[in-house]
């Protein structure tokens, strides 16, 4: 997966927005306001997903191109390559559980504007 991919995916979905809170060289993707990833034009090309720690740790052990979250806490993040050796059904499979985590944690209120949409 490389960079346009990536944020073709993210874009993808449901009340996503691509955000540079941090400066242009960094590319921040929120639901409702809440991020879930975060990623940069820096290559090798790498994206900061949330994740159950549990979970975390298991892929960490199990994948060279996952490590723990770089600037992130360390527990609840993985910095992911992207282009390396993970294929891109797995790339978007942690994509998809750092949003399922963000929605489940975000507030009823905005859960329920969130299934509005």
């Amino acid at each position: 997966m490389d960079l346009e991919q990536l944020r073709q995916y993210c874009l993808s979905k449901k009340a996503c927005e691509e955000t540079t809170p941090f400066g242009p060289e960094n590319l921040v993707y929120k639901v409702m306001g809440k991020v879930f990833a975060i990623t940069s034009f820096a290559i090798p090309c790498t994206v900061n997903l949330k994740c159950d720690p549990e979970y975390a740790a298991e892929l960490r052990e199990q994948y060279e191109d996952i490590e723990p979250g770089y600037h992130m806490n360390k527990k609840h993040w993985n910095t992911v390559r992207v282009d390396g050796k993970l294929n891109k059904k797995m790339v978007e499979k942690l994509i998809d559980h750092s949003y399922d985590l963000i929605l489940k944690s975000l507030p009823k209120k905005l859960q329920e504007e969130y299934e509005k949409l």
